[in-house]
């Protein structure tokens, strides 16, 4: 386990160098008490007049304004096997972390965030953006949302899925890269969405407008708060 730069009872907000808003910041803070920054999230914590708990990264693009302003919140970690997105996450230990600056931006970036979330699949990570938020799917989860939203399901490597209240149920099929997809699907009545991945790679994407819903049946999902380990 790496050692926790912060430790916290509440979820975690982390920022990274990527495509962030105020308006994503703020909507984040419905569920998150505080911030961390990804190494150039950093500037983008600033910019929105936030001050994080710690800035964690290599630190190669980070401002002199912000390195001068959070100084007393850099924790460097100058290795290069991992990304600035895997470093900070590894050293949070709270029940979730919402990222927002790592999907929208640069298609590489948002792939290697994609990865660390099924590296990193112990942990309770949701990654926001302007129309999408986006998961990896616990072993058993159950979402409450109405008759047809946006329930996609992207495999990262081949599983099964056992689904109800979808509007084509995936049970008995196999997901899996380049083969079969579960994209754009929907919700077919009110009431609960109940997935159950056969192993660790299943991705979930709701609209940005769920991430309450997404934060509560993650908490469940993770009953006891565990934190990221390595």
């Amino acid at each position: 386990m790496n050692e926790a730069i912060v430790s916290s009872l509440e979820p975690i907000g982390l920022v990274g160098g990527g495509a962030s808003s105020d308006a994503l910041i703020e909507l984040a803070e419905r569920i998150v008490t505080g911030w961390v920054a990804a190494d150039g999230g950093a500037d983008a914590l600033l910019q929105a007049g936030r001050h994080p708990r710690a800035v964690i990264g290599d630190m190669d693009s980070l401002s002199d304004r912000a390195r001068a302003r959070f100084a007393a919140e850099l924790h460097p970690i100058p290795e290069q096997e991992s990304t600035d997105f895997d470093k900070a996450l590894r050293s949070i230990r709270a029940p979730l972390v919402v990222g927002v600056g790592f999907t929208g931006g640069r298609v590489d970036h948002e792939l290697a965030a994609f990865s660390t979330l099924l590296k990193r699949a112990d942990c309770a990570c949701i990654l926001l953006g302007a129309q999408s938020l986006v998961f990896h799917c616990p072993p058993q989860l159950s979402l409450t949302l109405p008759k047809g939203d946006l329930v996609s399901l992207f495999p990262l490597q081949p599983l099964q899925v056992a689904s109800t209240g979808l509007v084509w149920e995936t049970e008995g099929l196999t997901l899996q890269p380049g083969v079969r997809v579960g994209t754009s699907n929907e919700v077919r009545e009110d009431g609960p969405v109940r997935l159950a991945p056969s192993g660790d790679g299943l991705l979930v994407i709701l609209r940005s407008s769920q991430l309450v819903e997404a934060a509560r049946a993650l908490g469940e999902s993770h009953p006891q708060g565990q934190g990221n380990q390595a």
